[in-house]
């Protein structure tokens, strides 16, 4: 009888992980497998599949758009990541510190109403914000010397503004893990930094940055595979427009897919972003492992 209850019980955590298992494997590594697979053949979704080898990867090489997506989509990535890194470190820092008083806590509040929104709809808040219809935002505008209208219309601005309202979006996502990293360093270091005479900024870049250092890695991992995929915030703000700007290989794909009825060649734009974001995950998995062995 104790042997069953043993058994039981040595099955009973796999049992539980079953389910979630069973929906990873179907819907995401099945889904991973079909898209390889259909990368290798002429597919519009209306007919069967024909198989034609490594043709569509062939004409990626060739392919100017293709060319062009991809340098947008690694701009957009480089613009990203930095700006929304840095910035929600220092924020994160002013709230941590301001965490008990009104004013923190009403920040707290406020900075993670955008994170909860669909990229959808702030996308299209956003391209009204900026098409010129409303006078208060135009003057805003103008005392920049900035056209609103033209940020979105103009080549040379698109791609920025669009990586400009990304890092908005989702600012109180990146803050709030950067606060628990924060949080989770002990005052000892604090206090042996102020007994050897560091101010605030010293104990910043010799106490906190250092000791941040593992939630910095997985935040960039974030950003990074965050920003390579991001799709309805472009489709809502640019359509990927105007003359390709603000195309990603996310936006390309779609195109391809259910605009020019050559789903299998989106297959292959989308197996090269996998293999780009399964690289990152690999090198952050290294990073990560780096560090531990260090601590």
């Amino acid at each position: 009888m104790e042997n069953k209850k043993g058994g039981a019980g040595k099955l009973a955590p796999y049992c539980y992980i079953a389910p979630i298992t069973l929906i990873l494997v179907t819907f995401v590594i099945g889904s991973v497998a079909v898209s390889v697979a259909l990368g290798f053949t002429k597919y519009n979704i209306m007919t069967e599949p024909v198989f034609r080898g490594i043709d569509n990867y062939s004409k990626l090489m060739s392919d100017s758009k293709f060319v062009k997506a991809l340098k947008n989509t690694l701009e957009l990535m480089l613009l990203i990541v930095p700006l929304q890194t840095v910035l929600s470190i220092i924020l994160s820092v002013f709230l941590v510190a301001n965490r008990k008083r009104f004013l923190g806590k009403l920040a707290n509040s406020m900075i993670f109403i955008p994170v909860i929104c669909s990229p959808a709809v702030v996308g299209v808040v956003w391209r009204e914000l900026l098409n010129g219809k409303f006078p208060v935002i135009e003057k805003f505008f103008g005392l920049f010397g900035i056209e609103p209208s033209m940020l979105l219309g103009d080549a040379k601005t698109a791609l920025i503004t669009v990586g400009m309202v990304a890092v908005w979006k989702w600012m109180g996502y990146y803050v709030v893990i950067y606060s628990s990293g924060l949080l989770g360093i002990s005052n000892t270091y604090y206090e042996a930094a102020k007994v050897d005479g560091a101010d605030r900024i010293r104990c910043f870049f010799s106490v906190t940055l250092p000791l941040l250092k593992p939630t910095i890695i997985l935040g960039v991992f974030l950003s990074v595979t965050n920003s390579l995929q991001c799709f309805d915030l472009i489709f809502n703000l640019t359509g990927g427009g105007p003359n390709n700007a603000s195309t990603t290989l996310v936006v390309y794909s779609y195109s391809k897919c259910f605009s020019a009825g050559a789903a299998g060649y989106a297959m292959a734009i989308s197996n090269i972003l996998f293999v780009v974001i399964l690289a990152v995950a690999m090198l952050q998995r290294n990073m990560m492992r780096r560090e531990a062995s260090e601590i």
